[in-house]
C-alpha cells in the first residue's frame, strides 16, 4: 500500500544541493574545540543562573500560571520543612482527581478539558468535548500516506516533529494566533498525536525492521488511551486494567507546572507570535532529550543491566555492591547516576511515582512479573539512602516518576521506541494550555540576558590572518 524511497547515504555533508562538498571535518573539529570554552568561575563571578535555578537549586521566577502547582515543600516560620509531594491541576490535587477517575473510562479527556477550561466537567460537558475529540482524531488517507509513512525516522520524536510542522500545511488558517483558532488547533493535536506516534512506530518497523505494516483507524466509541493499545496491538485486544494503567500514565504525565524545560520553551516560543504548530514542534524537541522526556528510557535500560548483573535480585548486599559500582562510575554507562533518583522540586516523595507504583503492582500481578517489580522496590529502596551518603546531601532523594513509567510502559508491551512520544501525547493538553495562558496574559517576548565574557577584537584582511 505504502512504499518508501531508500534512505539516501548521508555522508559528510551529503544532503540535497551539498553532495559535492567534501570538508575536512578533523580540522573543523579542532578549530571548534579551541573556541565556546568559559571559564566556569566567571559563572559565579557574575551570579549566572545556570539552567535558570539559584546556588540552592531553586527555580528562578519567570512567570505566573494557575494551571498546575507543584508543590515539595511546606513553609513554617519563614522555613521550608520538606514534606510529601503534592501536585495539582487548575487547584485540584491530583491524588484526588485519580481516585475520583477510579471507574471511569474517560479520564484522560476529563483532565485535558479542565487544563484547557479551568473545570472539571459535568457528565453533559464531557460528553460534547468527547464528541468533538472523536470528530478530530482522524487523519485523512493523504496525511498518512505522504507525511507519516514517508521518511520514517529512526527516534520516533523526530517523526511526531515532522509531522507537526507538517500539519501547518494542511491548515485553513494556520498563523492565526486569536484563542479560538488556537483551541481548535490544540484539541486537534490531543486527538491526532496518538494516531501520528502509533502510526511512525508501524512505518518505522515496516520500513527499517522488515516488518509487515498494519495500521488501524481509531475506534470513536473508545478512549484515548484504549485506541493507543488497539491500534498498537495486531489483534486489538486488552485488558480493562491495561486500558486504566495507560489512561492513569497518561493523566500523570498530561501536566507538571510552567517551569518544566519544554513546557517553559511552550511559552518562550509562543510568546514570540509563532504559529501552534511552530510552538509544539520546539517542545517535543525539547523532550526529546534524554535529561527530559528520554529519561524513563535510561531507567529500563539500567534495570536490564542490574539484571543481568545481579543474580539475587533479593540479596540487598548484592544489589547494594552493584548499586556502588554503578556511583563509583565502573558499571552501566558510566554516568554515576542511578537512574529515576532525585527530583528538582520534590523531596520526600513525588505523587505521580507514589500512585504510578500502585498501579505497576497491581499490573505486574495480573502479568507474572511480580519479581521484577519486587527487584525496582528494592532499589528504590536501597538507592535514596547512598546517594544521600555519597553526596553528603542534606536534602531527601525519592524515585521520580521516570522510575516505574518505563517498567509500566514494558508490561503493556508499548516498544521502547514509543516511550517518549506517550510523554508527548500526555504532555500535549499542559503545553496547549499553557499556549493559550501565555497568549491571553503576555504582551511581551521572552528574553533573557546574557553576559558577553570575551575579548573584543580588531578584524583582520583575509591575507594578514
Amino acid at each position: 500500500m505504502f512504499q518508501e524511497e531508500e534512505n539516501p547515504d548521508f555522508g559528510m555533508l551529503e544532503i540535497g544541493s551539498e553532495k559535492s562538498v567534501r570538508v575536512d571535518m578533523d580540522f573543523l573539529q579542532q578549530q571548534l574545540d579551541n573556541n565556546h570554552r568559559i571559564d566556569p568561575n566567571l559563572y559565579v563571578e557574575y551570579d549566572v543562573k545556570r539552567g535558570l535555578r539559584d546556588s540552592t537549586g531553586k527555580g528562578v521566577l519567570t512567570g505566573l500560571t494557575e494551571i498546575s502547582d507543584v508543590v515539595g515543600y511546606d513553609i513554617e516560620n519563614g522555613c521550608k520543612i520538606p514534606c510529601d509531594g503534592r501536585l495539582y491541576y487548575q487547584g485540584i490535587n491530583v491524588e484526588d482527581i485519580v481516585k475520583g477517575q477510579k471507574d471511569r473510562r474517560y479520564g484522560f479527556e476529563e483532565i485535558s478539558y479542565l487544563l484547557l477550561f479551568g473545570n472539571l466537567p459535568s457528565e453533559k460537558e464531557l460528553k460534547i468535548y468527547k464528541e468533538v475529540c472523536t470528530s478530530m482524531q482522524d487523519l485523512s488517507n493523504r496525511f498518512v500516506r505522504d507525511v507519516v509513512m514517508k521518511a520514517s525516522a529512526g527516534n520516533l520524536m523526530n517523526a511526531l516533529q515532522r509531522c507537526v510542522l507538517t500539519m501547518y500545511a494542511y491548515d485553513p488558517d494556520p498563523d492565526s494566533i486569536d484563542a479560538q483558532n488556537v483551541l481548535r488547533q490544540s484539541l486537534q493535536m490531543i486527538n491526532k498525536l496518538p494516531l501520528i506516534a502509533v502510526y511512525s512506530y508501524h512505518s518505522y518497523m515496516h520500513f527499517r525492521k522488515n516488518q509487515m505494516l498494519m495500521i488501524k483507524n481509531p475506534d470513536p466509541n473508545l478512549s484515548l488511551a484504549e485506541n493507543i493499545l488497539y491500534m498498537l496491538r495486531p489483534d486489538g485486544k486488552y485488558t480493562q486494567l491495561e486500558a486504566k494503567v495507560l489512561d492513569t500514565a497518561l493523566v500523570l504525565h498530561a501536566e507538571h507546572g510552567g517551569g518544566n524545560n519544554s513546557t517553559f520553551t511552550t511559552h518562550v516560543v509562543t510568546s514570540s507570535g509563532t504559529d501552534t504548530y511552530s510552538s509544539v514542534s520546539a517542545s517535543i524537541a525539547s523532550l526529546k532529550g534524554p535529561r527530559h522526556g528520554g529519561a524513563n528510557i535510561k531507567v529500563q535500560n539500567m534495570f536490564a543491566d542490574i539484571k543481568a548483573n545481579v543474580k539475587d535480585w533479593n540479596d540487598e548486599e548484592e544489589l547494594k555492591n552493584y548499586l556502588s559500582l554503578i556511583l563509583d562510575k565502573k558499571a552501566f554507562d558510566g554516568a554515576g547516576l542511578i537512574y529515576g533518583m532525585g527530583h528538582a522540586v520534590y523531596t520526600l516523595s513525588d505523587p505521580r511515582e507514589v500512585i504510578l507504583k500502585d498501579y505497576a503492582k497491581s499490573l505486574a500481578q495480573e502479568k507474572n512479573m511480580l519479581d521484577e517489580f519486587a527487584l525496582y522496590e528494592n532499589v528504590e529502596k536501597i538507592a535514596g539512602r547512598m546517594i544521600m551518603e555519597r553526596r553528603r546531601l542534606q536534602k531527601n532523594v525519592c524515585p521520580n516518576v521516570d522510575f516505574y513509567s518505563g517498567f509500566v510502559y514494558t508490561m503493556l508491551g508499548i516498544p521502547e521506541e514509543l516511550f517518549t512520544p506517550m510523554f508527548a501525547i500526555a504532555r500535549m493538553p499542559g503545553w496547549c494550555a499553557h499556549r493559550l495562558e501565555e497568549l491571553m496574559n503576555a504582551s511581551k517576548i521572552i528574553r533573557p540576558a546574557y553576559k558577553y565574557v570575551g575579548d573584543h577584537a580588531p578584524y583582520i584582511e583575509a591575507g594578514e590572518r
